[in-house]
């Protein structure tokens, strides 16, 4: 099948052949036969030798890759064979009593742009990418064979969107979706808002670490920054926690979080929910922990918020390192794509430094198996994270 294709400059095609999934606008020499936003072309060297299928735009990342055979067919049985081996990994990774989890990983499971959860029952799903946009009708009948939900919710929205020239598209996509569901992870209960909630309805990314938090809270005074609906403080009452204070903005957010821990066996009364701001809660507050988990929302979207979003983090570690006990531990992360992992490693050393004490990492921290990331691909490594242990000295 012949494709239009884009010709890369002499030496810019090293990272595709090493795997990197992408290939900016700069690394392109001239665009041969008028493709548009979405359509797949053909991706060659300056010699004309073929490098792979992928998704053209005319914005900064200008080529997504599909496949390396250039000879291969990008049509429904393509997309089927990504779905199947997507759902066929997570049948192997996922934990028994769950059933929340991400089905698809954009380029981790081969299809750039795509993002599908499962809640129970029911699928969320997202679209980044132009070029998965024009096959969305195909994929959503894909999803609907290969799992069989009783709905999809699609949440196609946000920046990733924009820069790719589309609008934001939210609503039912196939079937009948409620506004909350109930799932199970790890034999805990949790309410998700698909259609209202942050992100798809659930941070699917934090259960390992979930599983780690408990492990370190028996007997533990808890703080939970930036709880959201409480997954985080409902797996540290678990764990055997004396006391979890969750810290969250949103009254909505904390009105979940509170059916969550009752829902689960635990008491609100026991574990407060409070509806502040983490950044003032923490310079306010007098109370000292064991264990304190930051979980804030993406501070930087662009390279232009880095400088900024850095203060940020800097700022709710430091505040955060103050409020621990000696000896106490921090579980602290960053889900801002352009804070990559060494960057946020030094700017929570700054912050732990700055509050007079040392940190053992104990590990880093970062999403589950059913997020898998193309090796080659480091920024689809958003969620970055470290477990520390704080001293004085």
């Amino acid at each position: 099948m012949s494709h239009p294709r884009i010709v890369l400059k002499k030496g810019r095609e090293t990272p595709l052949r090493h795997g990197h999934p992408w290939v900016f606008s700069g690394a392109i020499s001239r665009v041969e036969g008028g493709p548009v936003p979405g359509d797949v072309v053909l991706a060659t060297d300056g010699g004309g030798r073929p490098l792979g299928l992928g998704f053209f735009n005319t914005g900064d990342i200008a080529f997504r890759l599909l496949t390396d055979d250039p000879a291969a067919r990008i049509n429904a049985d393509f997309w089927r064979q990504r779905i199947e081996r997507a759902v066929q990994l997570r049948k192997r990774v996922v934990p028994p009593e769950t059933d929340a989890f991400r089905l698809i990983n954009a380029e981790g499971d081969g299809i750039p742009g795509l993002v599908v959860d499962r809640y129970g029952g029911w699928l969320a799903l997202a679209i980044g990418t132009a070029g998965a946009d024009q096959w969305r009708e195909t994929l959503v009948g894909l999803l609907l064979e290969a799992v069989g939900p009783a709905g999809i919710y699609e949440r196609s929205e946000g920046r990733s969107r924009q820069l790719e020239g589309l609008s934001d598209r939210i609503g039912v996509a196939a079937g009948e979706v409620p506004a909350t569901v109930r799932i199970r992870e790890n034999g805990l209960s949790f309410e998700v808002d698909l259609i209202t909630g942050q992100k798809t309805g659930f941070f699917l990314d934090q259960r390992l670490n979930r599983e780690i938090v408990g492990g370190l809270s028996r007997e533990a005074a808890v703080l939970n920054c930036f709880s959201y609906t409480g997954a985080f403080s409902v797996y540290a009452a678990r764990g055997g926690a004396g006391r979890v204070v969750s810290v969250e903005a949103s009254a909505q957010a904390n009105e979940i979080a509170c059916r969550n821990l009752s829902g689960n066996g635990f008491s609100p009364e026991r574990h407060p929910v409070l509806t502040a701001n983490c950044f003032e809660y923490l310079r306010e507050t007098g109370e000292s922990f064991d264990l304190i988990i930051l979980d804030p929302p993406a501070f930087a979207k662009s390279r232009k918020d880095v400088e900024r979003s850095a203060k940020g983090y800097k700022e709710i570690n430091l505040q955060a390192a103050k409020r621990l006990r000696d000896g106490g531990m921090l579980a602290t992360f960053s889900c801002s794509n352009p804070i990559d992992g060494l960057l946020f490693e030094k700017i929570v050393l700054g912050a732990v430094r700055d509050a007079g004490k040392t940190a053992q990492l104990l590990r880093p921290l970062g999403a589950g198996p059913d997020h898998p990331v193309n090796l080659a691909h480091p920024e689809g490594r958003y969620l970055k994270g470290l477990l520390l242990c704080l001293t004085r000295g």
